[in-house]
């Protein structure tokens, strides 16, 4: 057998525009590689949702390799040194990932097998801009939104063009040890998973033919629609990003063509905004490791939190009387996906209204969202809770109430995921507690029944909220 090469496929589950592994095929025969390594993940190891995603996703990859992935669970960096022996391997490669706990393995298992003498790889295939080429002028990472895009992403070399899927030919063979994927055992017992990737299609085609679906009935809508749950304006790219079942050069430079085609520039380009915002949540990460348990301002160290665990455990499970929460709530559980408009204000709910810590439903959110991505959950729940960069001030406190006749004004969404409060009128959907009796008996709406009565007052834990920050703000002058 002549040279071979081992891709270590990680967060980059596809073969197009795939550098490191098109660099892997030009050195020699290939060995796809991928290993569940929970033990360098620790408290970080996937998510039940991501994993469901996960066991699905290897599946398509493994026929998209003509069923030539080699699968392990255990010590990347043990089981990578033992298939390096048995194949004689002179080249390893794979697209670099930012989370801390890999940043730290991915060294040192590059500087083991530098000083082997194999030629070892690591490329960008998951991000437009790598973090530390994004900085303001004085060195330090941005801290703000706006110029990290408009002074650091767009004075930046553009973002590379898609390539092609490599022709692979030539597979070196596959070790005895290799795992079948569902040796790995990412499915739950339960239904749940099952019922949830109704949903979704993982997978490389799964994500084309999502982005064909943005483009076709998204995009045009996209810089409007976006914020309206009920209509099909957002891309649902998100898993297949956080996968690398797509790259972000494509969903970037495929978008900038087709509102260049459709003429819905503007659209297209508030869509390479969001791209955006991914990647200024993975600069917080970089230059922040600790970005998911400290808080990036840290006068939000003295911020009251309650501890509450009946309160929590309602909310997880959309059951606290107020519907546009329950109904984000329960989106999640039965899809493991939730509108990024819902999201903030199920945060902003749990953080303010109930005063518990962010940290908290970042947990639930990694747990039960098929696009658990560290970065991105981290900067987004400090960025509800005041905490985190460029973020909303703590006393900006979305009502759900108001939210949900906003921006779910014919009541599609609510109806949807809160089926019992399917008859209730347009105009109490959003707030049936102030229903008058009769209309909610017609609705066949019994409040402490068959829907909850809300678990706080909107109003009065809105005050206890900004009473709260009032220490925040007294220790910040203080200090």
């Amino acid at each position: 057998m002549g040279k071979v090469s081992i891709h270590w496929f990680r967060q980059d589950l596809r073969l197009s525009d795939n550098p490191a592994l098109s660099h892997a095929v030009k050195q020699g025969a290939v060995l796809p590689v991928y290993i569940l390594d929970d033990e360098a993940a620790g408290d970080w190891k996937m998510g039940g949702a991501s994993r469901v995603w996960l066991h699905h996703s290897l599946a398509a990859l493994k026929e998209s390799l003509g069923g030539h992935l080699a699968v392990f669970k255990g010590s990347a960096e043990h089981i990578l040194t033992d298939l390096v022996a048995e194949t004689g391997a002179e080249t390893l490669t794979w697209t670099r990932c930012y989370e801390p706990w890999r940043r730290e393995r991915d060294e040192r298992i590059k500087s083991r097998f530098q000083d082997m003498g194999l030629d070892v790889l690591s490329g960008n295939g998951s991000l437009l801009w790598e973090p530390w080429t994004i900085r303001k002028g004085d060195g330090g990472p941005y801290r703000v939104f706006t110029p990290f895009y408009k002074k650091g992403c767009l004075a930046a070399p553009p973002p590379r063009e898609p390539q092609p899927a490599p022709d692979i030919s030539d597979f070196a063979p596959m070790p005895s040890s290799s795992l079948e994927v569902g040796a790995l055992e990412l499915l739950p017992t339960l239904p749940w998973g099952e019922e949830m990737m109704q949903h979704w299609t993982p997978g490389e085609k799964g994500a084309d033919q999502a982005l064909d679906r943005f483009f076709e009935v998204g995009l045009s809508d996209y810089s409007e629609g976006r914020d309206f749950p009920a209509r099909p304006a957002t891309s649902g790219l998100s898993p297949y990003l956080h996968f690398g079942e797509m790259s972000p050069n494509q969903a970037w430079c495929f978008s900038g063509r087709a509102g260049d085609f459709m003429g819905c520039e503007k659209d297209a380009e508030h869509f390479r905004r969001e791209l955006a915002w991914r990647e200024f949540s993975y600069s917080q990460l970089y230059f922040h490791p600790d970005l998911p348990t400290v808080n990036l301002n840290r006068k939000y160290d003295v911020f009251p939190w309650q501890e509450d665990t009946s309160l929590l455990r309602q909310w997880q499970k959309g059951e606290t009387g107020i519907p546009l929460v329950d109904a984000g709530m329960r989106q999640l559980w039965q899809t493991g996906h939730m509108h990024n408009r819902v999201r903030m204000v199920v945060a902003s709910f749990l953080v303010k209204n109930l005063l518990i810590d962010w940290r908290q439903g970042q947990a639930w959110f990694w747990d039960t969202l098929v696009d658990a991505d560290l970065a991105n959950n981290a900067a987004a729940w400090q960025w509800v809770a005041g905490s985190g960069a460029d973020a909303a001030p703590y006393f900006r406190i979305f009502n759900p109430a108001t939210q949900g006749e906003r921006f779910d004004p014919d009541g599609d969404y609510i109806r949807q995921y809160v089926p019992e409060l399917s008859s209730l009128p347009d105009k109490w959907l959003s707030k049936p507690w102030e229903a008058p009796e009769a209309v909610l008996r017609q609705a066949g709406v019994s409040l402490g029944k068959n829907y909850p009565h809300p678990i706080v007052d909107l109003k009065a834990s809105r005050q206890r909220a900004l009473t709260a920050y009032e220490q925040v703000k007294a220790h910040e002058v203080n200090v």
